[in-house]
């Protein structure tokens, strides 16, 4: 591997603008990043890679190299990609973008945790001509554009009536019901992802872009990461505005419950691949910002023995606990028929995976998904326990979709308000 400093003191999202640019006017495929918390790194960008469909099977499966960096080290390159939530909703509509997409990359450019830049090639090639030039012209000021329409309440509440009527029955003890946003664009969903990172620095936020259309994901949670033989996941349960005191957050007896029953899920999930004995809990219900939003935060660790693919560990945890209900299965069946439309990449994840540092993949919430055709769509929803009020489910909906609508209201593009 090799790995050079490059004197640059632009930020993620003005870097991934500038190859955005270079590759459009060079002809080369797209660049795509994680940002936020990746590798001990603040940000980890792919200066051109070919995002195409794939298998659902196959994606994030890539050995570990002997003696591989640690965490916070090199990361280098490998398979940057999404795999979608899989299952269709009540009308059965085909997807609107590919299952899964992906693709490998030699090189990336790293952004440590003290602000430098680093160029770093799996095959020890030295930093392309073009890349080095491309962050040294300031890409031409563009917008992207979002006029967006209105959630259904209506089928929210409905949904969230019958999954609280599911619970009296005994059928599920919690659930995530959902809803959507549908909107038209206008410009590059890559100047979208730029201008919401740089707004509400994400700490999981990834993008991906092909012929296809584009995963924008502005997300705060960790699905899974996979290093030196562990495996954890930090799922996220229990929410409140900003503008509310967090310790509330911590004393709710909804949330806590909420959490705890998903933290379980999980520990369940990532038993069924680690070593025996090894599953532990070493955070519980711990209060963590987010734009917008106080979130209640836990994490479950594992060990998994080098051998077993990331295809098994997949198996066994996807879709994400907190994103579907407990126990698993009834509750994916019901939330099938609850919500309208199949959610896509929302509930999914995106992710990279390094030979040389491991995998990390985040839970695709907070996610626009962009099609060909000049459609966006924004899934948001939350967890639904016995404690569930209707209308305070629609308005936590409401202040999770606020820091990304909000953010794209113009004089051109009036952005439709999100109110009951």
């Amino acid at each position: 591997m090799r790995i050079e400093r490059i004197a640059l003191s632009r930020s993620a999202p003005e870097v991934l603008r500038c190859l955005a640019a270079a590759t459009t006017r060079l002809g080369l495929p797209p660049p795509a990043a994680v940002t936020g918390d990746w590798f001990g790194a603040g940000a980890v960008v792919a200066p051109s890679v070919a995002i195409e469909p794939v298998a659902a099977t196959g994606v994030f499966d890539v050995p570990q190299q002997a003696g591989r960096t640690s965490r916070g080290d090199a990361v280098g390159g490998g398979w940057i990609g999404y795999l979608s939530y899989p299952d269709a909703g009540r009308n059965g509509a085909r997807p609107r973008i590919p299952e899964a997409a992906g693709g490998w990359t030699d090189d990336v450019l790293r952004l440590d945790a003290d602000g430098n830049w680093w160029y770093e090639s799996l095959s020890g090639t030295t930093a392309p001509s073009w890349l080095v030039d491309a962050l040294t012209v300031d890409p031409v000021p563009s917008e992207c554009h979002v006029a967006w329409g209105v959630a259904d309440r209506d089928e929210h509440q409905a949904g969230v009536l019958a999954c609280l009527d599911a619970i009296t029955a005994g059928e599920v003890y919690q659930a995530c019901v959902c809803t959507q946003i549908v909107g038209r664009v206008t410009g590059a969903p890559v100047d979208f992802f730029a201008e919401a990172v740089a707004r509400t620095s994400p700490a999981r936020a990834a993008f991906v872009t092909g012929d296809w259309g584009a995963v924008a994901s502005l997300s705060p949670e960790l699905f899974l990461s996979r290093a030196d033989g562990t495996v954890t996941s930090s799922p996220i349960k229990g929410t409140l505005p900003l503008h509310e005191s967090p310790a509330a957050l911590r004393d709710s007896v909804k949330d806590v419950a909420e959490n705890i029953m998903i933290v379980d899920l999980v520990r369940n999930d990532l038993g069924r691949i680690a070593v025996t004995g090894s599953v532990s809990v070493p955070e519980l219900l711990v209060v963590r910002r987010a734009p917008g939003v106080w979130h209640l935060v836990s994490t479950v660790a594992a060990r998994v023995e080098d051998d077993v693919p990331m295809s098994a560990i997949l198996a066994a945890t996807f879709p994400p606990a907190s994103v579907t209900g407990t126990p698993k299965g009834r509750a994916r069946q019901l939330l099938d028929t609850w919500e309208p439309d199949r959610r896509g990449i929302y509930c999914g994840t995106v992710g990279l995976a390094s030979p040389a540092a491991g995998t990390e993949l985040n839970v695709a919430i907070r996610t626009v998904e962009f099609d060909d055709a000049g459609g966006a769509v924004l899934g948001v929803g939350g967890g639904i326990t016995a404690d569930s009020n209707p209308d305070g489910e629609w308005q936590e909906c409401l202040h999770k979709a606020a820091p990304i609508v909000g953010s794209l209201a113009s004089a051109q593009h009036r952005v439709i308000e999100l109110t009951p």
